[in-house]
């Protein structure tokens, strides 16, 4: 399983908020600034993340981002699929091979690993890493 880099500052900026949002809501550029976030990324990420009903944004002069939900409610596999879509198997060997079975079977370990990988991820809480 690969984490890319969209991932690790969806998840580094949803821990950061979660861990600052109590003075208020923090700003982008905080963050950014904080974990060398090119700002513009980080925004689009932000922007994902409050779609999911992660964070919640708020303008003006006060605003910037907060959490959508209490901390122990949202799941590491939510910030991932919201950042970068459905986790699933990209492994298209079947098809490659010409459905050998030896493809076909490599396929189903994979899809199992990763049936693996979300139920780890869906069980662990935000509020488990902050």
């Amino acid at each position: 399983m690969k984490m890319n880099v969209s991932i690790m500052y969806g998840i580094t900026a949803t821990g950061y908020v979660a861990q600052n949002c109590q003075d208020g809501p923090v700003l982008t550029a905080k963050v950014a600034k904080e974990f060398n976030i090119p700002m513009a990324y980080l925004q689009k990420i932000m922007k994902q993340l409050v779609m999911a009903n992660i964070l919640r944004s708020k303008r003006g002069p006060t605003g910037g981002f907060s959490l959508a939900r209490p901390a122990g409610d949202i799941s590491l596999l939510e910030v991932w699929e919201a950042v970068d879509g459905p986790l699933r198997s990209h492994l298209e060997m079947a098809q490659l091979t010409n459905k050998a079975a030896f493809a076909t079977k490599m396929e189903e370990i994979c899809e199992e690993g990763t049936t693996k990988a979300k139920s780890v991820l869906a069980a662990a809480k935000l509020s488990s890493i902050i």
